[in-house]
């Protein structure tokens, strides 16, 4: 297949291209850079099956020639308000990557008659009131809080999305992305596995926002696109739940990767600053993955951060 990638640059999108080229594909990668990192793709410079376009998505979407599917992933992503990266820093520019950047997304798939995939989140359900989360449950989100110019932005994107399939025909499926880690996440992203790592790594105290008990469920990069490609090659078009269905607190993750680095620093509790509405717990609920895909995370927490502490290493010069 022929196939445009929003967000190629990105944690996850680099990965995904990766991914793609492997199995015979070409990719058309699209980024402008505001939080994604051209080193991610570097290595892809001489693949002649690779072309990159540096574009914003909020604006009117041009690629010549066919295609054959067309994934949005471009957004920030991270929820910190401390990260330069963090959509809290980048509020309008998220907004419109999650309204107007799925919009012009949609455009290029329907003139191509494409299959169109949506990256939505784990965000869309907001400050869970069910738990685990299943695809069926509606959410619990503050429109107007900090942290909205993302959610919302996402359950836009949903929503729009299955319009053009009900109204326009458009082949559409959407992703319903879980915290996910792995190499090329930035080191400043600010989210608990980079900021644990990096902390552990330095041989400082891992920082603790509030007391530690809010939980979440993390699954490794790999695994997340092995469901995202099984979901790509289906006829699925309501919304899928890809993530890890393993529940661990902050507090438990912290010290499990304190003990892994072998980091005798301890922890640092402080007061949560990341703002209301900050989920205290998230955990997927992936039967439809494993009941329609046949896909479930292989990949244990403690391999897949020995996966990435190398890539960590590089990025603060440690040998």
């Amino acid at each position: 297949m022929r196939i445009l990638l929003t967000g190629a640059a990105g944690f996850l999108g680099s990965h995904l291209t990766d991914h793609l080229l492997d199995a015979g594909n070409e990719v058309v990668g699209m980024d402008n850079f505001i939080t994604g990192k051209s080193e991610n793709l570097a290595h892809l410079a001489d693949n002649p099956r690779f072309k990159f376009i540096q574009h914003d998505v909020s604006n009117y979407i041009f690629v010549p020639g066919n295609l054959d599917a067309v994934l949005h992933f471009a957004s920030p992503a991270s929820p910190n308000p401390n990260s330069p990266v963090g959509y809290p820093n980048l509020p309008i520019q998220t907004m419109k990557a999650g309204a107007l950047g799925t919009h012009n997304s949609l455009g290029i798939a329907k003139a191509n008659n494409a299959r169109f995939m949506l990256a939505s989140t784990s965000e869309i359900y907001g400050d869970p009131l069910e738990h685990p989360q299943s695809e069926t449950y509606w959410g619990h989100v503050d429109p107007i809080g900090e942290r909205s110019v993302y959610d919302e932005a996402k359950r836009f994107a949903e929503a729009l999305t299955m319009a053009y399939h009900r109204f326009h025909g458009v082949n559409t499926c959407i992703v319903r992305i879980f915290n996910t880690y792995g190499p090329r996440m930035h080191i400043d992203d600010g989210r608990a596995v980079p900021n644990f790592l990096k902390q552990a790594l330095r041989g400082d105290a891992l920082t603790i926002y509030g007391d530690g008990k809010q939980t979440r469920s993390f699954c490794y990069v790999d695994d997340l696109i092995e469901g995202i490609l099984r979901l790509l090659s289906s006829d699925v078009h309501d919304p899928v739940n890809i993530g890890n269905s393993t529940e661990t607190s902050i507090l438990e993750i912290a010290e499990s990767i304190n003990k892994l680095i072998k980091n005798s620093a301890g922890l640092e509790f402080k007061e949560n600053l990341r703002g209301e509405g900050d989920p205290q717990r998230r955990q997927p609920d992936i039967s439809r993955a494993q009941e329609i895909l046949g896909w479930s995370p292989k990949i244990l927490f403690e391999d897949g951060i020995a996966l990435t502490l190398e890539h960590f290493k590089k990025q603060l010069g440690i040998k």
